[in-house]
């Protein structure tokens, strides 16, 4: 399927099998939470990422947090002038005023220019302290070229704790098998989070000294779940200076933080480099990303690590490429 020939949005929203949700006038799709420890917390997704369908797997986790978790949720898009979903088109994001009432939010971005307009409701949501959880190509979430809000071209590597630096597994080659971080096993998002493999490769990453490493990512030798972790194989660390295997020590896949904004609120901050649509078929990811909302939101209380994870309807993911 060609996603940036495709289907108006309504009809894309149909083929995701999004039956319970409400499409409103601004192209976005909304969940109502069914019963739930969510209930009336609401978790506002954004999508906007070129190569890895971000607008497949967001109204996918989307539902497993309204159907089976309480939250009401709010799935944004980039569209274009036609009301297809484009995530070419780097300027747009559908109904940005969600954000307002949001309690957490989830970003899938890369490279957003997003207007004035739509950046003061992020920022707006940012400042007044609600948790952030960025995936995969969010660490490079923005590059605004003009308006009021150029600064957050660094919020990956500022806020986030990390920004583009590189493919360390080859790419379209080598999968990501995660690794729980020994010293942070306890930690309420590791909770049930198990068998964790992606097919995009592992980013390269140094998060900052005041970050919580939750998973490291193994290179493996193939995009199969059951691949095995590269041997031999070395590349310079950009951020130690040195040459290492590419998996001693493995790179960060997967971390928090706890940081105080510009306006003096802390957020609670989330952030993993996996994150395309066919990574979230791995349950322990999916497990991880459900698990970060309680935990952004305060609610570790609630992560048992035996909650349902399970995508409500199908999930056929589109393999990830620029363009397909």
């Amino acid at each position: 399927m060609n996603f940036l020939k495709r289907i108006f949005f309504l009809g894309t929203a149909m083929a995701l099998s999004l039956s319970c949700a409400q499409a409103d006038h601004h192209l976005s799709v909304h969940y109502k939470g069914k019963a739930g420890p969510g209930k009336g917390k609401h978790v506002v997704l954004v999508s906007g990422d070129e190569e890895y369908r971000s607008e497949e797997c967001l109204p996918m986790l989307g539902r497993i947090l309204a159907d089976r978790h309480g939250f009401d949720c709010t799935v944004l898009f980039s569209v274009n002038d036609k009301g297809e979903i484009d995530p070419n088109n780097q300027k747009s994001v559908t109904n940005s005023k969600a954000m307002a009432s949001a309690d957490l939010i989830i970003i899938a971005l890369r490279f957003r220019n997003w207007p004035d307009e739509d950046m003061k409701h992020f920022a707006d949501a940012y400042h007044r302290g609600v948790p952030v959880i960025g995936l995969r190509t969010s660490t490079h979430a923005f590059q605004l070229r003009q308006g009021s809000y150029r600064d957050f071209n660094s919020f990956g590597k500022k806020v986030l704790g990390e920004g583009w630096v590189s493919h360390w597994g080859g790419h379209k080659r080598e999968g990501c098998r995660g690794v729980v971080e020994e010293s942070n096993k306890n930690h309420p998002i590791l909770m049930g989070a198990t068998d964790v493999f992606a097919d995009s490769d592992t980013y390269e990453a140094a998060p900052p000294a005041d970050a919580t490493i939750l998973m490291r990512g193994l290179v493996t030798d193939s995009l199969k779940p059951d691949s095995k972790p590269v041997t031999g194989k070395q590349k310079k660390n950009r951020a130690t200076g040195k040459v290492q295997d590419v998996n001693e020590p493995a790179m960060p896949v997967a971390w928090t933080r706890e940081l105080k904004n510009p306006k003096g609120k802390t957020n609670r901050l989330f952030c993993t480099t996996m994150g395309a649509a066919t990574d979230f078929k791995s349950e322990g990811l999916r497990r991880m990303v459900i698990n970060g909302v309680f935990w952004g939101l305060g609610m570790e209380d609630k992560i048992d690590g035996k909650a349902d994870v399970t995508p409500v309807g199908d999930y056929n993911p589109t393999f990830y490429s620029f363009n397909g």
